[in-house]
């Protein structure tokens, strides 16, 4: 299918994290103009849809109607949609003398496929950091003042199940990060065009993917540390109680003996 795009010199890109997950196995590949990531036309005027398994749709080119009608489309392929979706937008600019990226625009020599790949791979690794950034942050203000407790007060106020689905949320954000969007590592585009390698650099720089990536990785360890040793304290905490429980258990039997023992000799 021939890409209709090429022609333009300006073209608008919206990407949109729709939801969890994204279910890629009904598009037939005879429909597709790719399928590393799944690239479609989506209307009769060229414009571009490429769909990434982590819930995120990059459109180029399309209108805000042909936008909408695409989106219901394939709706109920999504997992967990998201009532607002995040949205990022820049524009290209083609026909220039040199590639490059520079506050929200892309400039290309020429529109070609493997380039929009590239820069849809770029924008939906940009989105998916920017909702965990959003979800770590929350955590982080929900779990400092438990460690401010534990520090002021020396015990904690949480209970184990509390502290022990954060420490789960944080694995699965690190999961879906590593596993789904794989942002750590390079579009499998680069691999049949590394001439790109330097239009890739500039989108991760532009983006500072690696750069968001490492910061989030740290808090996540740091998050679940703290839940971590949060929950141990609670857990020592019952267990000491459940000592104290004990201990009384067995004073109670030594005294009703005791007191057994008295009746008999008084008789």
């Amino acid at each position: 299918m021939e890409l209709l795009l090429k022609n333009r010199q300006e073209l608008k890109v919206r990407a949109l994290l729709l939801g969890d997950r994204l279910d890629l196995k009904l598009f037939k590949i005879a429909d597709c103009l790719a399928t590393t990531p799944l690239t479609l036309q989506v209307d009769e005027h060229g414009g571009i849809a490429v769909l990434f398994r982590y819930g995120v749709l990059v459109l180029f080119g399309v209108q805000t109607m042909d936008e909408v009608r695409f989106i219901e489309s394939i709706r109920p392929l999504l997992t967990n949609p998201y009532a607002v979706p995040e949205v990022e937008e820049l524009e290209i600019h083609s026909g220039r003398s040199g590639i490059g990226v520079q506050s929200g625009a892309v400039s290309l020599d020429e529109i070609t496929l493997e380039k929009l790949q590239l820069i849809a791979d770029a924008l939906s690794k940009n989105l998916v950091l920017t909702l965990y950034e959003k979800k770590v942050a929350g955590e982080f203000d929900k779990i400092e003042p438990l460690a401010q407790e534990l520090a002021t007060r020396g015990r904690v106020s949480a209970d184990t199940r509390k502290l022990l689905q954060k420490i789960g949320s944080m694995l699965l954000i690190e999961h879906r990060m590593v596993g789904r969007a794989e942002i750590g590592d390079k579009p499998e585009t680069l691999w049949d065009y590394p001439q790109l390698e330097g239009l890739y650099a500039s989108l991760e720089d532009e983006f500072e993917l690696k750069e968001r990536q490492a910061a989030l990785d740290r808090k996540l360890g740091l998050i679940a540390d703290t839940a971590q040793t949060l929950a141990d304290v609670w857990d020592n905490k019952q267990l000491h109680k459940l000592e104290w429980y004990v201990i009384g258990l067995i004073l109670f039997e030594i005294v009703i003996s005791l007191i057994e023992r008295g009746e008999k000799f008084l008789h």
